[in-house]
């Protein structure tokens, strides 16, 4: 089991950040991605795993206009 944003999720055997943002359709180019407390580079999206009791936060950057 994983957490996204504090929602509970099964957690998938090779699953990197780049998969679950597609998975989760999070597709605005301005966010960050945390893994318990870690950034994650962008450029790192693809090859980053997310393990097992992983809690993860996807933030969206930005504010009103």
């Amino acid at each position: 089991m994983i957490k996204i944003n504090r929602r509970e999720r099964e957690w998938e055997k090779n699953f990197t950040v780049d998969l679950l943002l597609k998975k989760c359709k999070y597709t605005s180019p301005l966010m960050t991605v945390k893994i318990n407390n870690k950034f994650i580079p962008k450029e790192k999206y693809k090859e980053t795993l997310i393990m097992d009791n992983d809690d993860v936060q996807v933030i969206h950057k930005g504010g009103c206009c």
